[in-house]
C-alpha cells in the first residue's frame, strides 16, 4: 500500500489544491448568496468525491480501499444533492456540510492509523481528519445563521484541510523517492 500511494500522491495533492482554491474563492467573495455557496460547495464536493472513488478503484487494497470508496461516494452523493436543489436554505446546508466533515474528518483519522506500519509522519493525514471533525462538530453545536460566515468557516476548513493534504501529498513524494533509492517498497522493509 505505502508503494500504491507514493506512486499516486498527486491525487493527494489535487485534492489539497481543489480545497485551498475553494477556500480561497469563499474568501474572496464573502458576500456570496446561499444559492452560489450551494453551487459552489456542490463542485468541490462533487470534483473531491470523483478524484476519492477514482483513487478507491486505481488500486486501494483492502479496508483502505472501502474506506476511501466510502468516502468519495459520500462527496459524490452530497454534491449531487447541492447542485441538484440550489435553493435549500442555509440551515439545513450548514447541516449536511457538517454532517460531511464529520463523516470524512472520522474516516480519515481512522485510514491513518490504519496505515500507521506502512507510513511514518501519518501525522498529516490525522491532521487533516481532525480540522475536518473539529470543523463538523463546531458546526453542530453553533449553528451559524449568516451566509457570509458560513462562507468564511467554509473557506477556512478547505484552506487547512487543503494544506495538510499537500503537506501529506508532498512527504509521501518524498518517502517514495527515498525508498526507491534504497530499493524498498515501503518503510517496513527495513525490519
Amino acid at each position: 500500500m505505502f508503494d500504491l500511494m507514493t506512486r499516486h500522491w498527486w491525487v493527494l495533492a489535487l485534492r489539497g489544491a481543489f480545497a485551498i482554491l475553494f477556500g480561497v474563492v469563499a474568501w474572496v467573495w464573502p458576500g456570496i448568496t446561499v444559492w452560489a455557496l450551494v453551487l459552489l460547495f456542490g463542485a468541490y464536493a462533487l470534483a473531491d468525491g470523483v478524484i476519492a472513488v477514482a483513487h478507491a478503484f486505481r488500486g486501494a487494497t483492502g479496508g483502505s480501499r472501502a474506506l476511501l470508496m466510502l468516502v468519495g461516494v459520500a462527496g459524490i452523493a452530497l454534491g449531487i444533492a447541492a447542485l441538484a436543489w440550489p435553493g435549500i436554505t442555509a440551515f439545513v446546508l450548514l447541516m449536511l456540510i457538517a454532517a460531511w466533515a464529520v463523516a470524512v474528518g472520522v474516516l480519515e483519522i481512522v485510514v491513518a492509523v490504519a496505515m500507521h506500519r506502512e507510513l511514518r509522519g501519518e501525522w498529516a493525514y490525522i491532521l487533516t481528519g481532525a480540522i475536518s471533525l473539529l470543523f463538523g462538530i463546531l458546526l453542530f453545536a453553533w449553528p451559524v445563521s449568516g451566509a457570509i460566515a458560513i462562507v468564511w468557516l467554509i473557506g477556512l476548513l478547505a484552506i487547512l484541510s487543503g494544506a495538510a493534504m499537500l503537506g501529506a501529498a508532498f512527504r509521501l513524494r518524498r518517502l517514495g523517492r527515498q525508498a526507491q533509492r534504497h530499493g524498498r517498497t515501503s518503510p517496513a522493509a527495513r525490519y
